[in-house]
């Protein structure tokens, strides 16, 4: 007997087999190619009600005909309302200066953001990591060594006190998820992450393509937070499904 399985359907099943499906010792499967635009069943969109602020200006996040528009100073992030703990995210991003910088930060902690400082990130968290092409660039010419400590293509990794075991390629010291493909586009151009975590396991897809992550994350749960980091950068089409 034939079953027929919506594309929707199969959207909103495809995290639960995962789930049923991964428990080896040489850890999960990687599903195939998706880039998700955040429709379907339990998907639900971010605007300015489901954001905090935390440590920025007032003016540092701006929204605008469904635009997020951040001015990148002071450094400083703003955070989900709720906190998650598995969940999927999509979120459109380009950066609107050469060698921008900027990441959203998982499963951080309330502690991690309480009376942050302005002009700090948190001192806790995974980050996923949203840099321009250009910043390797002005990197090296500022300190006149290669940046072979970071890409510009969707690093993944803990932040302080937090905990990763980071999937291959690696950085030389072993910390970050390398991605396995080079697919960001440049200053100007939008970008598409979806971003998924469950139990305790973040992987990160770039315009489609699976490219980096890692297990054993600690905290896993926690807020969802944007960062300001010293550069303009906008945001659209952010929406999130909690699962199991």
């Amino acid at each position: 007997m034939r079953v027929l399985i919506s594309y929707r359907a199969a959207a909103f099943l495809l995290p639960l087999i995962w789930m049923l499906t991964s428990a080896s010792a040489e850890g999960p499967a990687p599903l195939p190619k998706a880039c998700l635009d955040g429709t379907g069943p339990g998907w639900k969109v971010l605007g300015e009600a489901d954001f905090a602020h935390v440590n920025c200006d007032a003016d540092t996040w701006a929204w605008k005909e469904g635009i997020l528009y951040c001015t990148g100073e002071p450094i400083g992030v703003m955070r989900t309302q709720k906190q998650f703990t598995n969940f999927e995210l999509v979120a459109q991003w380009r950066h609107l200066r050469s060698g921008g910088n900027s990441g959203i930060f998982v499963w951080a902690s309330a502690e991690a953001l309480h009376d942050l400082p302005r002009g700090k990130l948190p001192p806790g968290g995974i980050e996923v990591q949203i840099l321009d092409h250009g910043f390797a660039e002005a990197f090296e010419k500022s300190t006149g060594k290669k940046g072979d400590w970071f890409t510009t293509n969707g690093d993944v990794f803990a932040v302080g006190t937090s905990q990763m075991s980071p999937f291959p390629p690696t950085s030389p010291n072993g910390k970050r998820s390398f991605p396995s493909k080079n697919l960001s586009r440049g200053v100007g151009e939008w970008n598409h992450y979806y971003v998924r975590g469950i139990n305790g396991e973040i992987r990160l897809w770039v315009n489609g393509e699976e490219v980096s992550g890692g297990n054993g994350c600690e905290p896993r749960s926690g807020y969802l937070c944007l960062e300001s980091e010293g550069s303009p950068i906008e945001f659209r089409e952010i929406r999130v499904r909690e699962l199991p």
